[in-house]
């Protein structure tokens, strides 16, 4: 198993490397003998091969980034990410339009037996029952086209946090199951919440006892480290007929709320209201 899960000689590329899950996942990377070239809007501290400063807001940034990293992509981690306390369509910028543009513009880099994972967010978990109105966003296959749209819908993309990420489960699904065809896997993680620098944003938008009850049934919140290992599983040799899954990184939350063991209630109660 060791063998399987190690990156020696592998090349891969971490954006969102400068804090919380993305500086954990480059650090875990840089552990097991992977060559990591790191992407964030903020500078990284790590020993890396390389630092590209990205802005996943502008499409120009990311194609410049790309070009760039050039050479062979054995891994992609898409771990940036902004909270709801940004403008909700600087959310839908980062968080799944410059996200998808990103994989898109690094899938070429990409040889059979490639991955990608990223970061969704146990927000998104209402995603199945938005699958049509998501599936009309995707349908914008470009940067500027997706960004027309939620500019259009600003009510169905409300604060920005939960929508970017139902849509990014299901864009994961849906892309999955083209890029296998070339021999690339597609996935991504779904952590609950994690004491990362990102949770003061949480906290200064949200109740806390809506963040204490997507704590459940396990009662504490998880450590960078804890959602890292997760992502590294996944873009590794030992998950490699694991492709277009959705994997719940939360303590048992999804599972417990999908069985009527935890309530959700509170959540309900301290949800951002449509239009707020």
């Amino acid at each position: 198993m060791t063998d399987l899960v190690n990156y020696r000689n592998k090349r891969v590329v971490v954006s969102g490397c400068f804090s919380g899950m993305g500086e954990a996942t480059a650090r875990l990377l840089l552990k097991l003998g992977a060559e990591v070239h790191g992407l964030d809007y903020k500078d990284s501290s790590l020993p890396l091969a390389s630092f590209t400063r990205i802005d996943l807001r502008d499409p120009a940034s990311i194609e410049a980034t790309a070009r760039k990293v050039g050479g062979r992509v054995d891994a992609l981690f898409n771990c940036a990410g902004l909270p709801p306390s940004f403008p909700p369509l600087d959310v839908m910028r980062v968080n799944f339009a410059g996200t998808r543009y990103l994989t898109e513009c690094m899938l070429p880099l990409m040889p059979s037996g490639a991955a990608v994972a990223c970061i969704a967010s146990t927000a998104g978990f209402g995603w199945s029952r938005k699958v049509p109105v998501i599936m009309e966003l995707l349908k914008n296959e470009t940067y500027a086209g997706a960004m027309k749209w939620c500019e259009g819908h600003l009510d169905i993309v409300n604060e920005g946090y939960s929508f970017s990420k139902e849509a990014m489960i299901v864009w994961t699904m849906m892309t999955a199951a083209h890029v296998i065809k070339r021999g690339i896997r597609l996935n991504c993680t779904l952590p609950g919440p994690t004491q990362t620098p990102m949770m003061t944003e949480f906290e200064s938008k949200s109740a806390l006892s809506v963040i204490a009850a997507a704590t459940q049934p396990i009662n504490r919140r998880s450590t960078p480290d804890e959602q890292a290992g997760p992502l590294v599983f996944l873009n590794s040799d030992a998950a490699s007929y694991v492709n277009g899954a959705v994997v719940p990184v939360d303590g048992g939350f999804i599972g417990g709320v999908s069985t009527g063991q935890v309530d959700i209630s509170a959540m309900m109660a301290g949800a951002p209201k449509q239009g707020a």
